[in-house]
């Protein structure tokens, strides 16, 4: 009997078929409630989960073959690694394939930032020809601070190498990574002289509301700020009150403290006072999450996990 591999979210097919060659089956249960998936986890050797559920404590005790889950993309947050692990089931997870596009996407928002594209586009489309007010600021001569110096954060980093910015980056667990795309530094300098900041962190104990009133207010000169990390590392009321004081003079964020566990979906109740504020200011640029989300990172990462399987599975 080949053994199974649960799919509970929809991937690119070349990531079936990999692991299909390698000898496994693979049963698709994308359109499944929570409830319902749960009875299925016996069954199963593997799990591909991008973010649809929980794999937690009640998830993991359902799930007595369980050899390993694989992560489509970066961030672990939904699985319980530490109770996983301590059952010997190995976490897998696929940043390699999407670190390309997130940097790429925070190069785009901080284009579109300084370059007032998103008012300027409108404007010309309602007949309104305006320069000097749309005048753009270059990122050569800035100093781009990365916070998270991980496949993230060094992506992000290459791709500024030909734009003539200094860039650094600060890393709580990670030394020795300066090179010819980043400069290491310490937080404090970050404070002293960083005009972007751009967070490349994964959403953790210590990282959850990590931008702050506190931590925004330790910034010498007025910066702009990219998240394409995770929602609630950032409070939205605090920045909206620091773009309020220019503290902070714009914001790009691919991800927003209001997303539901899927990213997929707003909350669904009423949508709080600092979003509001967040979505009419005209010195913000959001998207819905998407700056892993391209077609060649959807392929790259089914290739990097079916490889990862296989190394853990053949040994």
């Amino acid at each position: 009997m080949k053994p199974n591999v649960l799919f509970l979210d929809t991937t690119h097919p070349s990531l079936a078929e990999g692991l299909e060659a390698l000898g496994f089956d693979c049963s698709h249960v994308p359109a499944l409630r929570r409830e319902e998936i749960l009875p299925l986890l016996g069954d199963c050797e593997g799990i591909i989960v991008r973010s649809k559920i929980r794999l937690d404590r009640e998830a993991l005790d359902q799930a007595g073959r369980l050899k390993f889950i694989g992560r489509v993309g970066a961030g672990m947050e939904n699985i319980d690694q530490a109770y996983a692990e301590s059952k010997g089931i190995v976490c897998l997870n696929a940043p390699e394939g999407n670190r390309d596009a997130v940097g790429e996407q925070a190069i785009g928002m901080l284009l579109v930032l300084f370059n007032h594209l998103r008012r300027a586009d409108r404007e010309v489309r309602q007949g309104i020809w305006i320069r000097e007010g749309n005048r753009g600021t270059e990122i050569g001569g800035k100093t781009i601070a990365i916070i998270g110096y991980g496949n993230m954060g060094s992506a992000f980093a290459e791709k500024l190498s030909g734009f003539g910015a200094e860039v650094i980056a600060y890393d709580k667990y990670k030394t020795g990574y300066s090179e010819m795309f980043v400069r290491e530094v310490t937080m404090e300098t970050v404070f002293q002289e960083a005009d972007v900041v751009s967070l490349h962190v994964p959403l953790t104990d210590e990282t959850l509301g990590l931008v702050n009133r506190e931590w925004l207010s330790r910034f010498r000169k007025p910066i702009t700020v990219i998240n394409t990390s995770r929602g609630q590392c950032l409070d939205t009321a605090a920045l909206m009150d620091a773009i309020d004081e220019g503290k902070v003079v714009g914001a790009a964020l691919d991800v927003l403290e209001y997303e539901k566990l899927s990213f997929e979906n707003l909350e669904s109740e009423s949508l709080p006072e600092p979003f509001r504020r967040l979505i009419n200011c005209d010195k913000v640029v959001l998207s819905p999450h998407i700056a892993g989300w391209t077609h060649e990172s959807n392929v790259k990462m089914a290739k990097i996990l079916v490889e990862k399987i296989k190394k853990i599975w053949q040994g």
